[in-house]
């Protein structure tokens, strides 16, 4: 099936709010092994929506709008989607009566505009919206395209889209998809791509990489009868695709490295504790963004000053002085000391240059080390300077990312040894 969207909304035309609607769609189709061929914005113009309607209509099989189905004068999505699909507008008196109970405690707030948000498409399966009182709508044209109404609020599109519109289309397909996401960390899309090469041939079971976030990810997909079945197409190209990659796979459908971390340190009974920098306190809160997370960190400092190093977590004062607030032995001795300020199993340390001033020939901006202590011995990771323009937000993110991924390496037993003690990294006993 090939499919388009039309997000329609002036203000997404012209750029004051950005269109997520389309993205959230775009990945649902995606998900159920709908090819999506065509994606557009149109304004709140029915002259121009109806001729970007008839034009999908007439090369795709599926058309998927979001947005312009609430009670205001520039709502018009469904009276013009109707009328370039060649269907009536007729009355849905349930729907109408939801409404109406909707304002029922308030006064007056009911009126014509919110009544006419009852009339869909004739031959329209509604589509619930739990969250406002516009419903969406799915129908079939007399050529047999499928057309997908939603509204434009992401909290009210999401839960639709999830729950109403793909059961409706996988209800027609007759079909299960199932699509597993192997994540990946510490290799670019380019270099897995040429890793599994062969790989991403196939028809059924199909594999494509993403990038996502400084990661990426691989996904499989696979159409069979039924959802077990399609699982088990899915297995050994999974497996294959782990084993090519190795031990920068995190996990396969995990959420992201934070959660995964959370999770492993929650099942091992261990807590961990933070200290950063060039950070800002951003490795905390990505970790404090899981639920049940307060079981594995209580403990996340932000010593941004030199000052706040030595009063806070006991940075000794020479160790500035001599190496820097930027070096190895500063990062070991903000993982040591919140680790035992915390009393916690583990202690992170991160400080760099986050830029986009102070880096000099020998310290470049997005210089970072990273620390990792167990009270036994620290392990220091160093992330060179960047050779391109990389923005403060990127060097911020990926020295987090890269502190998660060694907390992860860490508890999974792998190999961490790796470094140069010249450089500042690799294994160290603790002072």
């Amino acid at each position: 099936m090939n499919a388009e969207i039309i997000a329609v909304g002036t203000e997404l035309l012209l750029g004051h709010t950005i269109n997520t609607d389309a993205a959230y769609v775009a990945r649902e189709l995606s998900d159920i092994g709908v090819n999506l061929l065509f994606s557009s914005t149109v304004g709140d113009n029915p002259e121009r929506l109806h001729a970007a309607v008839k034009q999908a209509l007439s090369r795709s099989d599926l058309l998927v709008t979001t947005g312009g189905l609430g009670p205001t004068e520039d709502d018009l999505t469904k009276q013009t989607v109707a009328q370039a699909a060649g269907k009536k507008l007729v009355l849905h008196e349930e729907i109408l009566k939801e409404i109406e109970a909707f304002f029922k405690n308030r006064p007056g707030a009911c009126g014509e505009n919110q009544k006419r948000q009852a009339w869909l498409p004739e031959g329209s399966t509604v589509l619930a919206n739990v969250i406002g009182t516009a419903p969406g709508c799915a129908f079939e044209t007399d050529a047999g395209k499928i057309v997908i109404m939603l509204p434009g609020p992401p909290s009210e599109l999401i839960p639709m889209l999830h729950h109403e519109a793909v059961p409706y289309l996988m209800k027609r397909e007759h079909a299960s998809i199932v699509s597993k996401n192997v994540h990946v960390f510490g290799k670019g899309e380019g270099q897995v791509a040429e890793m599994i090469d062969d790989l991403v041939q196939g028809a059924n079971p199909t594999a494509a990489t993403y990038a996502k976030d400084g990661e990426m990810f691989v996904r499989v997909t696979a159409r069979a009868e039924t959802p077990e079945e399609a699982e088990q197409m899915c297995a050994p190209l999974v497996q294959e695709i782990c084993s090519r990659i190795g031990d920068c796979v995190y996990g396969v459908d995990a959420e992201s490295l934070e959660e995964l971390v959370v999770k492993e340190l929650s099942a091992r009974g261990m807590t961990i504790a933070t200290a950063e920098s060039c950070t800002g306190g951003f490795l905390a809160k990505r970790l404090t963004d899981i639920p049940g997370a307060s079981a594995v960190i209580g403990t996340g400092v932000v010593t941004y000053a030199n000052a706040a190093k030595e009063k806070l977590i006991g940075v000794p004062h020479a160790v500035l002085e001599t190496y820097g607030a930027v070096s190895s032995e500063t990062a070991r001795a903000m993982a040591e000391g919140v680790r035992r300020l915390a009393g916690s199993d583990l202690g992170v340390g991160i400080t760099g240059i986050a830029g986009p001033d102070g880096g000099t020939a020998e310290k470049k901006v997005g210089l970072v080390y990273l620390a990792l202590s167990d009270g036994k011995t620290v392990l220091v990771h160093k992330i060179p300077g960047a050779n391109r323009n990389r923005t403060r937000d990127w060097i911020r993110y990926t020295a987090a990312s890269r502190a998660l991924d060694m907390v992860r390496r860490y508890l999974e037993g792998i190999s961490l040894t790796e470094g140069s003690p010249e450089d500042g990294t690799g294994l160290f006993p603790v002072e």
